[in-house]
């Protein structure tokens, strides 16, 4: 059993393969939280637990003879709120007579069999078609309240054994007498006593997301967050604490990665006693939810695992436990089509005939899709009009975009189409027949960005105007593929459809009315693929990978650029989710040259496709598009499926990086290497394989070279040919791909 209870010590231990979670219910109620980590055999680890009296740490009432007992000094499972616990709180009430405090003690406990799912929100699916089996997920519930109040706080566990992950959810309910204003509220929060950790997060901006930053945890509060309406480009929703030794292969490291696409926040403190306390939910600056008599609100999934052999060994976790049990199970055998993208090709200015020269172009090089970006529909010549109008622009094609979604189909490719549903331009007929659907304060004049406003999806009517629009679209033109953007922050969070005590839930209510609609798309449109955006890599997240089985990792296309991209995104994300795209040189972002080559060595780290003038390239270049479609298509299933390696650490200052996929029965592996700062009289690019057959003999394709796994892993391999003729402005940055296959 994975999950098991001792009725005489109040001891519960979630188990997985290799780890062990516990807590235990104290003489007063108080859910503690004894350990997290490698596995210790059951052992009761509340023996860590030194209780001594500590000045200015006060006592509850029943421990009052007792000094050493305060909640101020306990590891606890989940707090409550000004009850003696002064470090940062898992919650913020406001009861109807104007009491702060929130007193939690344990109620009662449930284990069932399967994996608990969540109402209006993603969740980690425990049965994904068959790729996850039922009786290897257990849940736990576990019910705290607040008996004066009636308030309850239901912990959600969800047990994923043989993965190595535990789930966290939290939903609270108001049990009394009177409504209850929730100012806070957090799916995690975690107590380490002991030990001395870093922070890893992900930081970033638009064209340069996820940006690796470790710093240690010092006796302080750090904060990573988000209250742009969105995950973000700047702070992602997945932090790591490891501890101050781990590497990408050694050393012990713990993952918290939020399934929420809106405004999130994550705390960290070390306190004064050097114990560290990891909080994450909502982002509360601008969150208030009232909570009536008999209702209910609940905190998004965070999941968590923990490794003890480095940072690759995480994100490879993470990498299954996505591609198996959140993304849906449809997509898992399912390749996904090399596409052509028109945006950098023709940005607005496109015309029926240039798109149809565009398919005939993909088709020859093999392409299996187009898609026709932002500019279709409206009066929409540049992004300051027409957003919200979802009918075709006449002008730019005559003969309607079923006409022109069949002409690509009859050149042998699947066709796509570009979508922003959740924004409105103020020059459009939606907005003037429904002004009242945009968010804005009353009497005051909105915030703009990229000259756009922001649908309030938290309403009923919009969420059904866009179903409408869409479905009718997709439907007629038989649409096989959604890029679903989102180009902005959202301020300027209020609803006309609400009462003014509830406006501090519209940024919740709108993500959810998101949620909805996505969800209602996929169920009436089974066979419809989205993929994700936001200006980029503004919402890539666990939460929206739950609908849309790849996100658009970054409007910069820069290979060199993508390098750090996508390695920063690969310590959560699986490579299966990264849209990653071979673009024009020099770069339309960046204006650097890089080869065709190392473009494609980068994009096919990702899901792959084209994002140029198709009918502008030379006939060399045709060529080796040819053979990256082709080579892409041949390593697909280990691509996809592989087990990825970051064989270069993004803390060293390094001149090249490089990475690896191994397949899962070390048959073969893929080692890409790109040069990032070419020198005069180089050095030697010098890496150690990871995850290959020890005692197996491995021949490096196109080459009579042959090596044992043991040579590979332990002494290296060395990149000479790499550096040794760099030089020309398409060769600066050159980039190579080793296909090795076990001979023996």
């Amino acid at each position: 059993m994975s999950i098991v209870y001792n009725e005489e010590s109040k001891l519960f231990i979630l188990s997985t393969k290799h780890t062990e979670y516990q807590m235990k219910i104290d003489e007063i109620g108080i859910l503690q939280h004894l350990y997290y980590g490698a596995t210790v055999g059951g052992m009761d680890m509340s023996y860590q637990i030194c209780q001594l009296d500590r000045g200015f740490s006060g006592n509850p009432y029943e421990y009052r003879s007792e000094r050493g007992k305060s909640l101020d000094t306990l590891p606890q499972e989940f707090t409550g709120a000004n009850v003696g616990d002064l470090r940062i709180s898992s919650l913020s009430i406001k009861s109807a007579n104007g009491s702060r405090s929130c007193d939690l003690r344990y109620k009662c406990h449930e284990i069932r069999k399967g994996k608990y799912t969540l109402k209006d929100l993603p969740y980690v699916r425990g049965h994904n078609g068959d790729l996850a089996i039922e009786e290897d997920v257990q849940s736990l519930i576990i019910t705290l309240w607040d008996s004066l109040i009636g308030l309850e706080v239901k912990l959600h566990y969800g047990v994923f054994e043989k993965k190595d992950v535990i789930t966290r959810a939290m939903v609270m309910v108001n049990n009394g007498k009177d409504w209850i204003r929730v100012n806070k509220l957090s799916s995690v929060c975690i107590d380490f006593p002991h030990g001395r950790y870093d922070l890893i997060h992900f930081y970033g901006r638009h064209c340069m997301e996820r940006q690796m930053e470790r710093v240690p945890v010092k006796h302080d509060i750090i904060s990573i967050q988000s209250k742009r309406g969105m995950s973000s480009h700047h702070h992602n929703p997945f932090v790591i604490l490891c501890d101050a030794d781990t590497n990408q292969n050694q050393g012990c490291a713990y993952g918290f990665m939020m399934m929420y696409s809106g405004n999130h926040k994550t705390e960290v403190e070390k306190d004064y006693l050097d114990s560290t306390r990891l909080v994450m939910g909502l982002q509360n600056s601008n969150f208030a939810w009232r909570l009536e008599v008999g209702e209910s609100v609940t905190a998004p999934e965070v999941i968590m695992t923990y490794a003890k052999n480095g940072l690759n060994q995480l994100s490879r976790t993470y990498h299954h436990i996505i591609r198996e049990n959140v993304v849906d199970a449809k997509y898992y055998n399912l390749r996904r089509p090399v596409l052509i993208n028109n945006w950098e090709a023709t940005y607005f200015n496109f015309t029926e005939e240039k798109i149809l020269e565009i398919a005939d172009s993909a088709k020859e090089l093999g392409i299996d899709m187009l898609v026709l970006d932002d500019g279709w529909f409206g009066k929409r010549n540049d992004d300051n009009t027409s957003l919200g109008d979802w009918f075709v622009n006449q002008e730019k094609l005559p003969s309607g975009l079923k006409h022109l979604a069949d002409g690509v189909r009859e050149r042998g490719l699947k066709f796509g189409l570009w979508f922003e549903p959740e924004m409105i331009s103020e020059d459009s007929e939606l907005f003037r027949e429904h002004p009242d659907w945009a968010m804005a304060d009353p009497e005051r004049k909105p915030m703009y960005s990229r000259n756009q406003l922001v649908l309030d999806m938290s309403r009923k009517d919009v969420q059904d105007y866009l179903f409408d629009r869409m479905a009718e679209i997709i439907r007629d033109a038989n649409i096989y593929y959604i890029k679903w953007d989102f180009n902005r922050s959202v301020s300027n969070f209020y609803s006309k459809a609400l009462p003014s005590d509830r406006q501090g839930e519209v940024a919740h209510r709108f993500m959810l009315g998101t949620y909805a609609l996505l969800d209602r798309l996929l169920k009436e449109f089974p066979e419809l693929m989205i993929e994700g955006c936001a200006g980029g890599g503004g919402r890539f997240d666990a939460g929206m990978l739950f609908y849309c089985p790849q996100i658009w990792t970054s409007d910069d296309t820069d290979p060199v650029a993508r390098l750090q991209i996508q390695s920063g995104t690969s310590y959560g994300y699986p490579v299966s989710t990264m849209g990653s795209h071979v673009s024009a040189s020099p770069n339309h972002q960046t204006g650097r040259r890089t080869s065709l080559n190392t473009r494609g060595i980068v994009a096919m780290s990702g899901t792959f496709g084209y994002e140029l003038d198709l009918t502008k390239i030379t006939k060399k270049e045709k060529e080796l598009m040819k053979k990256q479609i082709k080579d892409f298509r041949r390593f697909y299933w280990l691509i996809q499926h592989g087990e990825y390696y970051r064989l270069t650490d993004d803390r060293d200052e390094s001149y090249f990086t490089c990475w690896e996929f191994v397949s899962a029965d070390k048959s073969e592996a893929l080692v890409n290497i790109v040069i990032t700062d070419v020198h005069a009289n180089p050095e030697i690019p010098f890496v150690r394989l990871q995850g290959l057959d020890a005692d197996g003999w491995y021949l490096v394709e196109g080459t009579d070279k042959k090596y044992t796994g043991q040579a590979l892993m332990n002494g290296g391999v060395v990149f000479g040919e790499l550096v040794a003729n760099c030089g020309g402005s398409d060769d600066n940055y050159p980039g190579a791909q080793y296909h090795l296959i076990r001979i023996g």
